[in-house]
């Protein structure tokens, strides 16, 4: 017997034994912690014992994260320890105030995950041996921010991108908790420059979202100084686009921020987006900075070593990197005012260091009162606190009841009338899931709401439920997901846009989903809706302006991430298609034509193909032919020429039978049966790129063509071979450009 090699099964064998393995990536974990929560209304001030608490707890979680890092070191390996350090303090504030109800919180700099994962453990969610032992070795405990128990469920990835999805995160707050929702987003002092983050910041101001962002003004970047990279000051810029900036000296100055908390605080119940930064000290005398720090002989050493005098005046960082790590934070410091023996630590390691001797060093060493503070706060009463994981997808979201899918769908396009474009199908499904779920449905518009065909639910959904954001396309998407990350509850968040958008400038939206972590380990789309309008070629007579000919071969490589992608043939199959969507949880994508398609119908019948009850189905027999041996099977749109190629050659006693796939995934067996079924051969037909022998196969028919490899199969697959020039006309004369039509499926089936 030949033996089946498969390498998808050993990898979910590896999958498997990986999640056994973990601590954390379950579908719940139960944490037993001493509590730690501050009403930042009622309290007006941080009492002394209340300081002494925090800085105890600061100065456990470094060291705590300097030796993960040393252990880091034995495997030759580094990491970004100097942010991490400097995000400790502050990310243990926020941490008393998030509830992960209408209070919540992420982090933009995510390189910084090694403070995070130790100020996690130090407050009881995490195993401290673990952190240290597995950090940038497991599952649990990676290299960047990921959701872990107490922890964010707002994976990092690329600078500035948290921004943005932030905001989205608020705005589903206010949504759901009114003023009391509240999230405050970390953020270094480099990527609030990227291109989305300033849309994000603009997006925050314009809908007036509950955000404030905490800023870690450290001075450095990866490549050298924060000043010598960009030379800009955020405030100025950030404050011209609506942010309110509140300025503080330190956010290791736990007194003093709480402070500028409560004004934050303040400014989002009135929804006004707001910014901390701190500015830090300018002409301090170094010597003053050493008896602030209680590192009086260090300083005067390091500074004698490198030939600077103790009376020299520098700027004090309102936020040091590598803080409490000697001598590393007296190098950044010295780096950042251009002094000799200055370096930069953004890639902090403990390569080659003792880690004894800086464990040893003053600025990690609790005094009496934050020990006692310490052990009265361990001594209360633990509370326990439940991390559920985000639905898988597939699950139930939201349900349509039969009386209203039978309402709406009354108003769809009948068959054998005139050609209707499938956005009408659109249109009628999203208002009818508005007037289902007016306060579970947001959708997202970039000025484009009459060509996308969601203005219909937009005239339904209150002004909290949508949002404009003019053409700001990369960042919706963003904000999109952060909208579906808000709250656990069932919703349907929907960003529609052209499908070229989405191609050229919108992907970063679907790059989230290959770093949002669920709490069970694997990377996944969230619950949200990407809506690909004007699909494929058929765009109108504009030429190449705005076509979308990668779109199958977009969603299929996020297939991974995606619960389905849909691509409806007609009006009444995208009606089906978003009744669908909505009613499960996870990641869709749905692409619809923009040019008039006619209604299908059933074999040798008026009667439409599909009702606007009927299941939605990965793929549908549109022609069955007695005795066929040979298929055509369309993809999407395209539907209705194969159903015209199978219906002309009946009429010379040619069986052929015709298929249409409304999507992604296929069954399992679909493929497997089809070729079964029709050992004659198959032609696949598309509206996309299928390449060319110079770069290989690809969309719908690279996925058939894998599929059957190894078989003694005939294949034969129309689509877009050359994109590189066309007419300028309609879709019809395009399609038969390049051979999209009946007569060249009639002569593909025939070469079979």
């Amino acid at each position: 017997m030949k033996t089946q090699f498969s390498a998808y099964n050993l990898q979910q064998q590896r999958n498997e034994a990986l999640l056994a393995n973990s601590l954390y990536m379950r579908r719940s974990v139960v944490s037993s912690v001493p509590p730690l929560q501050l009403d930042i209304e009622q309290l007006s001030r941080l009492s002394d014992e209340d300081i002494a608490l925090f800085e105890g707890l600061q100065i456990e979680s470094a060291r705590l994260a300097i030796e993960a890092v040393a252990s880091l070191a034995q495997i030759n390996e580094v990491d970004h320890m100097g942010g991490g350090l400097d995000m400790i303090p502050p990310l243990l504030l926020t941490l008393a105030l998030v509830n992960d109800e209408a209070i919540d919180f992420t982090i933009e700099n995510a390189h910084t995950s090694v403070g995070y994962f130790s100020a996690l453990s130090t407050l009881g969610y995490l195993d401290r041996q673990h952190v240290v032992d597995t950090f940038r070795r497991g599952l649990d405990i990676p290299g960047h921010v990921a959701w872990v128990p107490g922890g964010t469920q707002l994976n990092g990835g690329r600078l500035g991108v948290m921004i943005p999805t932030a905001v989205g995160q608020a705005l589903g707050k206010r949504a759901a908790y009114g003023a009391d929702a509240w999230v405050l987003c970390h953020t270094g002092d480099a990527g609030w420059l990227a291109g989305h983050a300033l849309n994000g910041f603009h997006a925050a101001s314009v809908h007036k979202a509950p955000i404030t962002f905490i800023m870690h003004v450290n001075g450095i970047q990866l490549s050298g100084s924060t000043q010598n990279i960009t030379g800009a000051d955020p405030r100025p810029v950030l404050e011209s686009l609506g942010i309110q900036i509140l300025e503080t000296p330190s956010l290791h100055d736990i007194a003093g921020l709480w402070q500028t908390l409560r004004e934050a605080r303040a400014l989002a119940r009135e929804g006004v987006p707001s910014l901390i930064y701190p500015t830090g000290k300018y002409d301090v005398p170094l010597a003053q900075i050493g008896d602030k720090l209680g590192i009086a002989e260090e300083l005067a050493q390091f500074a004698g070593a490198n030939g600077v005098a103790l009376d020299k005046p520098v700027w004090l960082p309102g936020c040091l990197m590598s803080y409490r790590d000697l001598p590393s934070m007296l190098e950044c410091l010295f780096y950042v005012n251009n002094l000799p023996g200055g370096k930069a630590h953004h890639d902090g390691h403990m390569k080659g260091r003792d880690l004894a001797a800086i464990l040893a060093n003053p600025m990690l060493q609790l005094t009496d009162e934050q020990a006692c503070a310490l052990e009265h706060w361990r001594a209360l009463a633990p509370v326990s606190i439940t991390t559920e994981a985000r639905p898988a997808p597939g699950s139930e979201n939201l349900l349509i009841s039969a009386d209203a899918v039978a309402k709406a769908g009354a108003a769809l396009p009948a068959a054998g009338g005139k050609w209707v474009s499938p956005r009408a199908g659109v249109a009628l499904a999203y208002e009818m899931m508005a007037k289902a779920h007016p306060d579970a449905m947001f959708v997202i518009d970039c000025d484009l709401a009459p060509s996308t065909k969601v203005d219909l639910a937009l005239k339904v959904l209150d002004a909290e439920q949508q949002f404009q954001l003019s053409i700001e396309e990369q960042i919706a998407t963003m904000v999109a997901n952060g909208l579906a990350m808000s709250t656990a509850d069932p919703k349907l968040v929907v960003f529609a846009t052209f499908a070229a958008f989405f191609e050229g400038i919108a992907r970063e939206g679907m790059e989230m989903w290959r770093y949002q972590r669920n709490l069970n380990g694997a990377n996944e789309g969230l619950n949200v809706t990407f809506h690909l309008s004007h699909v494929g070629s058929c765009t109108g007579r504009d030429h190449f302006s705005g076509w979308s000919l990668d779109w199958i071969n977009l969603a299929i490589g996020y297939l991974p991430y995606l619960d389905r992608f849909y691509a409806p043939a007609d009006a009444r199959a995208a009606f089906i298609a978003i009744r669908d969507l909505a009613a499960r949880s996870g990641a869709h994508l749905i692409g619809i034509p923009r040019d008039n398609l006619p209604v299908l119908t059933a074999q040798d019948s008026d009667a439409p193909l599909w009702n606007p009850d009927s299941p939605w189905t990965d793929a549908t027999q549109l022609r069955a032919r007695p005795g066929a041996r040979r298929a055509i099977v369309a993809f999407g749109a395209s539907a209705y020429v194969a159903a015209e190629a199978a219906d002309l050659l009946a009429r010379d006693d040619i069986p052929a039978d015709a298929w249409v796939v409304n999507g992604l995934p296929l069954e399992a067996d679909r493929l497997e049966t089809l070729f079964a079924q029709y050992p004659d051969g198959i032609v696949t037909i598309e509206d996309g790129l299928i390449g060319a022998p110079e770069t290989g196969l690809r969309g719908f028919a690279g996925l058939v063509r894998g599929a059957a490899h190894g078989r003694a199969l005939p294949l034969i697959h129309l689509g877009i071979t050359d994109p590189r020039i066309a007419p300028s006309e309609g879709h019809l004369e395009l399609w038969r450009y390049f051979g999209i039509d009946t007569l060249t499926a009639v002569a593909a089936l025939k070469a079979l």
